[in-house]
Parts: C-alpha cells; sequence; structure tokens
C-alpha cells in the first residue's frame, strides 16, 4: 500500500512492486494472476485495517456507553480515519466488482448495534447505505447475493451457503429476511438506488433544519 499512499493508485503496477520489493516482475505472477488479482489484495488490505480499527475502537468505547450511536459513531470514525490514511482507497473498493468479507463483517457489527437498540431492520438498511457512501465512499449494494457479477443476477445461493451466511451474519440475514417479505414500496430489484439516495437526502436536510433553528 505505500506505493499508493505515496504517489496515488497509478503509480501502482506489477512492474513497480517487483521494483519496490527487488524482484523480477515476472516472479510475482506465482503469488498473483494479474493487476487486478494485485488490487484485489489492495483493498483486501484496506479493509481488514478498517475492520480492526474500528472494531478495537468500539471495544475500547464500549465500556463507557450502551447508545448504540456511540457505537456506530466510534465505528464509523475509525473506518473514515483509515479511508483518510488512504485516500485512494474509496475510488478503488467502488471500482472492483466484488466486496471483501471484511466489509460485510463491518456492516454485521454496525447492524447489530442499531437493531439491539431497537431500529427496525427497514431503517437499519437505509442507515447501512447512508454510512457506507460516508465512511467508504461507495454505495455498492453490499447484501446481493450476485457479488457484482452480472452474469450471476437471479442465481440463488445454495440451502447450505445460505446456512453459512445465516450463522456468520445473523443480523444481516434476518435483515434480508425482512426486507423481501416487507410490503413497503416498489424497488428495483430488492434494493432500490433512489431509494436509499432520498432516504439519506432526508437525513441530511432534516439535520441542516435542526442546526438552522439551533442558530436561530
Amino acid at each position: 500500500m505505500s506505493i499508493a499512499d505515496a504517489e496515488g493508485l497509478s503509480a501502482v503496477s506489477m512492474r513497480r512492486v517487483a521494483t519496490e520489493l527487488r524482484v523480477e516482475a515476472m516472479s510475482l505472477y506465482h503469488h498473483v494472476a494479474n493487476k487486478d488479482a494485485l488490487l484485489d489484495g489492495l483493498v483486501e488490505r484496506v479493509v481488514t485495517e478498517a475492520l480492526d480499527e474500528s472494531t478495537s475502537a468500539a471495544e475500547q468505547a464500549g465500556s463507557t456507553s450502551d447508545d448504540w450511536r456511540v457505537d456506530v459513531r466510534t465505528r464509523s470514525l475509525a473506518a473514515r480515519r483509515v479511508m483518510l490514511r488512504h485516500p485512494w482507497a474509496p475510488a478503488l473498493i467502488t471500482s472492483r466488482s466484488t466486496i471483501p468479507l471484511q466489509v460485510q463483517s463491518m456492516f454485521e457489527a454496525v447492524l447489530a448495534a442499531m437493531i439491539r437498540g431497537g431500529v427496525s431492520y427497514r431503517t437499519a438498511h437505509r442507515g447501512l447505505h447512508a454510512l457506507s457512501s460516508m465512511v467508504l465512499g461507495f454505495a455498492q449494494e453490499p447484501f446481493s447475493s450476485s457479488d457484482g457479477d452480472p452474469s450471476m443476477e437471479g442465481v440463488e445461493m445454495s440451502d447450505d451457503l445460505v446456512a453459512q451466511f445465516a450463522e456468520k451474519f445473523p443480523y444481516t440475514s434476518a435483515m434480508v429476511a425482512a426486507e423481501l417479505h416487507s410490503d413497503g414500496e416498489p424497488t428495483l430489484g430488492w434494493c432500490d438506488s433512489q431509494t436509499e439516495f432520498e432516504f439519506t437526502l432526508g437525513l441530511l436536510l432534516d439535520g441542516l433544519d435542526r442546526a438552522a433553528r439551533t442558530e436561530g
């Protein structure tokens, strides 16, 4: 990540990484298939860093507050600090066709805090989109079984995979089930980005209105 941090993502190449490691460029192909795989590795490293720091920060703050907002705020600020250290990361994350498992783990922790705090699954779902676009810099649907592959749209996961996912991410699984079976507004697929955008916009406008009233 040091190359991207110092010179930007455009400086990252198989040849440049090999030069930094003082090895032949061709030798890298024994470890990564191509540049895309190299970039996927960068994404995995930065989101792992964000997950570790947000988890550590939340654990430290946990002994002082039972308010779910404190937990979510603490995790979000910690993840944002990581993104600020690696300003190339949000654009790279957005460009990838799959979302690393560590991002799902971050969402699960935030979702768990909200649900335990009394937030509905519907509102929590909207909140996750708002937070991910602010903190990580992307609003890609994090709960698609296709993992961003258009050829996989409409393909259902096997029962075994569903069970494994539910065991690892119980709050996310419960939220998906609740949203899929709700009778709310129509969506594009099961998750409508226009709905998410308008929800986030409403939160922003309401917050600005409260701030203006306080100033007055």
